[in-house]
């Protein structure tokens, strides 16, 4: 009798688009899928066939097969054809974390409504993985996964079966894919291709599953055709071979029948992003900073603005938006694709992501508008009054602080007062005229044109308190004001606020905590290096030495009582790109502009570099000395809680012995901040879509990465990545936009205290510099600074109350992810997290919802409580409001 069991499971792992465009990929889908429907419906020996848990082919395919519908729910229900349980196998490190949780939510809904969502939490390919994708799963009622990369051989301890865990406690049945997704690709019978490819393959399996009989070979690739011959090639295989018996199989049985017979004890946990096997292109999250940066934008004005105030609207009487916004996050789970979000993609496909993220924040756009305006307009109604600008707080807390805002007046002076005449601290920032164009008027006489008189568009810096938690506040715009205050250049050489001092000092800039009297001198300078690598990874030139920006000229100094600001400007010259993979001896003068911003009681200095990049082959770093000698660890953000990482890589000495796929090199990814701390200390970036850091331990300085330009995409044996080219094995694809030749911003915010790292104070901070508020102005004047301002609109509301709030809760150290409508429309869901080490109970009173139940990611109940809610230690909750 045969002891090993081979499970063999056909597949096709479909990548979206990469170094070929969507169009081509979605022409090639239909083709496939055709076939494959084809063979299960007339060959019952062909057991199933995994399409790469993602329901986006299915979708597309039936856009233009719709008359095949039925035959493939019958398929799926069948588990003869197995999808779901994503949409599209997003990056898991490189986006947001609800964004994770909605492309699962969109995929399981969609694939159980076909019959059946495959109980895998399927990764064949990603480029790392996220520490709370297991309780994420778990969360959906998913108990398996099945995944490729980032591990380390030695944490498996002869077993490819585990127990994958995230920091909150929860768990999936794992299994490691050690040779990939494609050992079967080409599964034969014939003598030479058994002796030679497969019994090896098989017996270094048998190696690493000391513990089970039970052996997986993946049997596909990507965007392989189903192969006809398999259930002939298995039984042939059973008849010649004395060893293995081999089972036409799929992902969920052969899980399900493996931990049936054994439960294994080795438990990994926290993020997966060992380069061993594996490539994990840790440098990849710095390549197309422009499309990264655009995808941050979207997900933050979508998450923490658009759909929270379009919760608002819904509960007092307007439509909410369903639609529009499936149609914008299928349009961003296809943006987030691991080859999509890396940017290693052809230019033409770079173009078309480009294309569908700004459309996407067109739309956006567009829908903030209108619900403004709609609220806006039904509170005009009720106050009997048109002069106001309304704040919106998006967020579950009460928000207190400086704002900005832009106006438009007739009168050039003007003050902004509470409903109760409490003028708001306000400054001016910067004004302009603008000219009122012309009216066309139809007269008896034909069209005439009447002059319309010019008005004012004023930003301004506002301080306001106390805006109820998801809700608003009223104030009146009164104008023709004696005077206004505003910001004025002045000749001093520093900047300071309550907490922060900066000061320009010989060429340099220093930063001093005002509570402790720490002073950090050159504590901002450049890092510029050639990069001879490729789309997918950084690769550092022999021989190459970094040019340091380090001497800075003073551009100016502006205060206010609200606002003070400074701009330098920190020039050198550079070569302008490699010739034969050598740096150029042709230079260019590089100027990187400085603003660094001090908020009225803004625990945190705001700042921005603007670049006009106009060489090539190289990567920019900005050097942040944190103050902080002998660090040992770095701290970041990743989904739910803070994700400690050691700054010395242990392996590097002895990767290129081992032959690892890729250096260890301790660059690592961030959701959004990066923390280094001692004791009493603590020196931390929040950044705006800067996804990739380095802690340089002999300078005491923090790396951020602000962007990598190189114009290829495959490139042989890079110095950290050895061998073949990723991805294209035969082809280098010229991608000279992937060099960035163009204006580029960056920011980010410097947060210095006195005090260890917190995580409750690092979320706090987040949730500031991100800006969970909108705001919107009543007004005539200009029909342009909005979207959709100069058309008409109906007003569904006709009168609403002046201030409002949804509901509020206790407990500063709780956070929300989401504020949305429910996925069947009924209720208000909202997921509140805890990132800190112990668990924290806290209460929801609201004035508006009388039921609070708590649900799953699937957003299934659990169970209703009226009382007091427990999140564990860096755990999370789903709770549905009605």
């Amino acid at each position: 009798m045969k002891s090993k069991k081979v499970y063999v499971v056909p597949h096709s792992h479909w990548d979206r688009e990469w170094y070929f465009t969507l169009e081509d990929s979605n022409v090639l889908l239909v083709e496939n899928l055709d076939r494959l429907i084809e063979v299960l419906e007339n060959d019952s020996d062909y057991h199933a066939f995994v399409f790469d848990a993602q329901m986006s082919v299915i979708e597309e395919y039936l856009k233009i097969r719709p008359e095949n519908r039925q035959r493939l729910e019958k398929l799926v229900a069948a588990k003869r054809i197995f999808v779901g349980p994503w949409y599209t196998q997003t990056d898991s490190l490189l986006v947001n974390k609800e964004s994770v949780i909605r492309n699962l939510l969109y995929g399981t809904k969609m694939a159980t409504a076909f019959g059946h969502s495959m109980n895998n939490g399927y990764l064949p390919d990603i480029f790392g993985q996220n520490m709370y994708l297991p309780s994420i799963f778990k969360g959906f009622g998913i108990d398996y996964s099945i995944l490729q990369r980032g591990i380390y051989t030695d944490q498996l301890q002869n077993d490819l079966n585990f127990v994958w865990k995230s920091p909150d406690g929860q768990s999936v049945k794992a299994n490691n894919i050690y040779f990939g997704y494609g050992p079967g690709k080409f599964l034969a019978a014939d003598e030479v291709y058994h002796k030679e490819r497969l019994t090896p393959l098989l017996n270094s399996l048998v190696e690493m599953n000391q513990h089970s009989d039970h052996l997986l070979l993946p049997s596909g690739g990507d965007q392989v055709l189903v192969r006809t011959q398999f259930p002939q090639v298995v039984k042939q295989l059973n008849e010649n071979d004395q060893q293995f018996e081999y089972i036409l199989s799929d992902y969920e049985t052969f899980m399900e029948d493996a931990w049936k017979d054994q439960d294994f004890t080795n438990v990994l946990e926290g993020e997966l992003i060992a380069t061993q096997k594996s490539r994990i292109h840790n440098t990849i999250r710095s390549q197309r900073i422009d499309l990264k940066q655009l995808n941050y934008q979207i997900e933050n004005k979508i998450l923490y603005h658009l759909e929270p105030l379009a919760v608002i609207g819904q509960t007092l009487g307007l439509k909410y938006p369903a639609v529009w916004l499936d149609q914008m996050w299928k349009q961003i789970f296809d943006v987030h694709a691991h080859d999509s979000i890396g940017g290693c993609n052809s230019d033409d496909t770079n173009r078309d992501i480009i294309t569908r993220l700004v459309k996407v924040n067109r739309i956006a756009d567009a829908l903030l508008n209108i619900i403004k305006k709609q609220l806006t307009k039904a509170i005009c109604n009720g106050l009997g009054q048109e002069n106001v600008t309304v704040f919106f707080n998006t967020n579950v807390r009460a928000f207190t602080g400086v704002v900005e805002q832009v106006v438009f007046t007739k009168a050039a002076m003007f003050d902004i007062q509470t409903l109760t005449g409490e003028k708001l601290p306000i400054e001016m920032i910067e004004q302009e005229m603008l000219s009122g164009g012309k009216q066309i008027v139809v007269t008896a006489e034909g069209e005439k044109e009447v002059p319309v008189p010019g008005y004012y568009r004023t930003v301004v810096k506002m301080h306001v308190k106390d805006v109820a938690a998801m809700g608003y506040q009223t104030f009146i715009v009164n104008e023709l004001v004696a005077d206004m205050p505003a910001i004025t250049v002045t000749a001093d050489t520093s900047i300071e606020n309550d907490l922060f001092k900066i000061s320009f000092e010989h060429g340099q800039l220093t930063l001093s905590n005002q509570l402790s009297g720490q002073r950090i001198q050159n504590f901002i300078r450049f890092e510029d290096v050639a990069d001879a690598g490729d789309s997918y990874d950084f690769s550092p030139l022999d021989g190459d030495l970094p040019i340091y920006f380090e001497k800075s000229r003073l551009v100016k100094v502006e205060k206010g009582s609200l606002v003070q600001k400074m701009v330098v400007e920190t020039t050198t010259n550079i070569p302008t790109g490699l010739v034969d993979l050598k740096r150029s001896e042709e230079l260019a003068s590089f100027t990187v502009t400085t603003e660094l911003t001090l908020n009225d009681g803004e625990e945190m200095v705001r700042v921005k570099h603007k670049i006009n990049n106009t060489c090539m082959d190289h990567r920019l770093r900005v050097l942040l000395s944190t103050g902080i000698s002998n660090v040992k660890q770095s701290f970041a953000d990743q989904a739910f809680s803070i994700i400690e990482r050691p700054v010395h890589a242990v392996r590097m000495a002895s990767w290129r012995k081992q032959k690892f796929a890729e250096a260890p090199v301790p660059i690592y990814p961030l959701e959004n901040f990066v923390a280094v701390s001692e004791a009493n200390q603590t020196f931390s970036t929040i950044t705006s879509a800067l996804k990739e850091y380095e802690v340089l331990t002999e300078s005491n300085e923090l790396a951020l990465t602000l962007f990598r330009g190189v114009g290829l995409l495959g490139r042989d044996d890079l110095s950290w990545r050895p061998g073949r080219a990723s991805g294209i094995n035969n082809k280098v694809v010229l991608t000279p936009d992937a060099q960035l030749l163009q204006a580029l911003e960056f920011e980010y915010a410097v947060v210095l205290a006195d005090q260890p790292l917190e995580a409750v104070t690092m979320f706090s901070l987040t949730d500031c510099y991100r800006n969970h508020y909108t705001s919107y102005q009543s007004q005539t004047l200009n029909s342009y600074e909005e979207r959709l301002e100069r058309f008409e609109l109906p007003f569904p509301l006709q009168k609403v109350d002046s201030a409002q709030s949804l509901f509020s809760i206790d407990n500063a150290a709780i956070f929300a992810s989401t504020c949305k409508r429910a996925y069947e429309a009924d209720g208000v869901i909202i997921r509140f997290f805890n990132p800190t080490n112990d668990s924290q109970s806290f209460s929801l009173t609201s004035s508006v919802f009388t039921k609070q139940v708590e649900t799953n990611l699937f957003e299934a109940d659990l169970m209703e409580n009226q009382g007091i809610w427990t999140i564990p230690a860096k755990g999370y909750m789903t709770l549905k409001l009605s």
